[in-house]
């Protein structure tokens, strides 16, 4: 196994649980004699025990210390008798990279690095092991293994952000092991980082850059607007300028000159946006571009994090719906295949975060109304209009928990559509066609009660019976206009993930950004940034009392 650590400066696809389970025990490693090892400095297991006990280390935590020392019968790691491994250079220089970038540097991490920065400029044989240096072993690892999770598995338990897509488990032994034995070398092998997390990881550090250069002024929409092809202008300059820095424009064309090149940018932005492309520059444009660099790097963490809790996309057939793009990704092999707009849940119906395994399509689907919508909206419509169930093609087929059971027929009005797609989960959640077909003009399509519409239903549905020869395109459409349901078993069911990132970087290079529909990044940033957070509620305060 190797380790990648690509540019840890600046989707996704999961099957285990959140919390970890504490390791099993390696027996010692007893071959290892002070003859044949790597170096003679070794830890004593009795000392090792003390610093577990010490450090308060809980069960997963302690056990992954025991479990690498006793698999190397306890020689060091991060030193030898000539001084510092080159390991812990390696993991001293991306480690200082990476938390940097993230603004994360506590009063341990500074002693820690002070230690290295010290020995770093010595070079001193090591004759034996004392306390302090045994010591320095010990946290070195603990750090290490603090730094892998944070790195690769991420800070915050998505849970806490009704993010229910199990998070992915790190083999943090194994890399350490992985690591020491490669001497910190080939380190850009194959990592537990999807593809996704490397490409927006660039673009942190890309942002990072622009952030120093503190030149960031607002563009004023009356005055672009005005503008036409030939103008010059300094606020052309300016537009340029910010133009780059989205990728949107060649960086070299930096002049006041107003050219076509301008209007091929503003489409390209506003695609990277997800607002209607028109190559002018309107007001949601420009509103986006004015966002603060700090903002937008903080939209880049919090996605990186979520990224972080994702591993590499697997092999085979896999389904991604992204709630803040409106959109819907099929990959097959790491590659897409085949994407569409879809219409996601209104705030106060929250499409949920989650992942499981599309199985089953009905063709000419009953809508089984949800409890919720029948109390809430159904049977206040039939106390207001007797006829209401039969002018909406609805019968009621029983009764349950003192609520009657209603259901829509099969046919052009039915809330489903033609088509639905199943993939089994406790929230009454699913894919499926809409009869609204003018919704997927909108921009901004949050308007169901929490399932997913499709857009090109007919086109997904051919896409998984593909390879079933039993049902031909024809075959498909004529179950799609019947009066009674058609179940339909998927051979090779497909993975679904639905998820939720407002900041990556599309196939073609071009880093996009999305509104926040749900909240969702507020959440985060209010986990991921405390200490910023209260200092803006301490701002706020303060302007607050000075207005009153």
């Amino acid at each position: 196994m190797r380790i990648k650590f690509i540019a840890i400066a600046p989707l996704l696809f999961l099957f285990i649980q959140c919390q970890q389970k504490p390791e099993n025990k390696v027996i010692r490693d007893t071959s290892i004699t002070p003859v044949n090892a790597v170096t003679k400095l070794y830890a004593d297991s009795l000392d090792m025990e003390k610093f577990i006990s010490n450090q308060q280390l809980d069960d997963s935590a302690a056990n992954r210390m025991r479990n690498f020392y006793n698999s190397r019968n306890f020689q060091f790691a991060w030193f030898s008798e000539k001084g510092l491994a080159e390991q812990t250079k390696v993991l001293y220089d991306l480690d200082k990279h990476f938390r940097s970038s993230n603004g994360d540097s506590t009063a341990a991490l500074k002693s820690l690095q002070a230690r290295i920065d010290h020995l770093l400029t010595k070079d001193t044989l090591i004759k034996h092991a004392d306390t302090s240096l045994t010591l320095l072993e010990f946290n070195l690892t603990t750090h290490f293994f603090n730094f892998i999770t944070d790195a690769y598995a991420g800070k915050v338990d998505p849970a806490k952000l009704q993010w229910y897509i199990p998070r992915k488990k790190i083999d943090a032994v194994a890399m350490l092991d992985s690591l020491v034995k490669n001497n910190g070398k080939d380190t850009d092998g194959n990592a537990p980082l999807n593809s996704y997390y490397v490409t927006l990881n660039k673009e942190l550090s890309r942002w990072s850059a622009i952030a120093k250069k503190k030149s960031w002024p607002d563009l004023e929409l009356a005055a672009l607007q005005k503008l036409k092809t030939g103008d010059s202008s300094v606020v052309i300059a300016a537009l340029k300028n910010r133009l780059a820095a989205f990728g949107a424009l060649d960086p070299a064309d930096s002049s006041d000159l107003y050219t076509p090149a301008i209007d091929t940018a503003l489409r390209l932005a506003q695609q990277q946006f997800g607002q209607q492309v028109t190559g002018k520059p309107t007001a949601s444009l420009i509103k986006s571009l004015n966002i603060p660099v700090r903002k937008r790097i903080e939209q880049i963490l919090i996605n990186l994090e979520r990224m972080r809790w994702v591993p590499v996309m697997p092999q085979g057939r896999v389904i991604l719906v992204n709630i803040p793009e409106y959109k819907l990704h099929i990959f097959e092999d790491r590659k897409e295949v085949l994407n569409m707009g879809i219409v996601v849940g209104k705030e106060a119906h929250q499409t949920v975060i989650f992942s499981n395994t599309l199985k089953n399509i009905v063709f000419s689907p009953y809508w089984n109304v949800p409890p919720s919508i029948v109390k809430a909206e159904i049977l206040p419509a039939i106390s207001r209009n007797k006829n209401y169930l039969s002018q909406h093609q609805m019968e009621i087929y029983g009764k349950s928990g003192g609520l009657p059971l209603i259901r829509q027929k099969p046919g052009s009005t039915n809330s489903l559509g033609r088509v639905k797609f199943l993939f089994p989960n406790s929230y009454n959640i699913y894919l499926h066609d809409t009869p609204a077909k003018s919704l997927f003009t909108e921009q901004k399509r949050a308007f169901s009660h929490g399932c997913i519409r499709l857009s090109q239903p007919k086109t997904l549905a051919e896409y998984l019976l593909e390879k079933d020869p039993s049902w031909t395109k024809e075959k498909i459409t004529k179950a799609m206009q019947q009066s009674k349901e058609t179940w339909v078993q998927v051979k090779q069911p497909v993975p679904v993930f639905i998820t939720y990132f407002t900041a990556w970087v599309d196939k073609n290079g071009l880093l996009n950004f999305r509104d926040d529909v749900y909240g969702h990044d507020s959440r985060m940033a209010a986990l991921l940034f405390p200490a910023l957070q209260t200092a803006q509620k301490a701002i706020s305060t303060n302007d607050s009392k000075i207005t009153q």
